[in-house]
């Protein structure tokens, strides 16, 4: 059938298993909210996906900055001291 569209509606359903407990507290929580439970768990979702895209961009950073030197260049930090060292704080 090559006129089907598997997707029209844009959003995919899916099923998950979870404890008790947590699911109870996010019914809360949608609740709370005034969202829908699916509105909830997209949000949650999207949430920790960007969160941990800022973990993976600080771990590629921790990872460049383990192999390159940290040290300041002598010759700059002796003119940002002698700059420096006139000013009054």
């Amino acid at each position: 059938m090559d006129w089907y569209n598997s997707s029209y509606t844009g959003t995919v359903k899916t099923a998950i298993s979870i404890p008790d407990p947590l699911f109870h507290a996010a019914e809360r929580a949608a609740k709370r909210q005034k969202v829908s439970r699916s509105r909830f768990y997209a949000r949650a979702v999207e949430s920790y996906l960007k969160s941990q895209q800022g973990k993976a961009t600080k771990e590629a950073l921790d990872a460049l900055y383990a192999t390159e030197p940290s040290e300041l260049d002598p010759g700059q930090t002796a003119a940002a001291y002698r700059l420096l060292s006139k000013e009054k704080w």
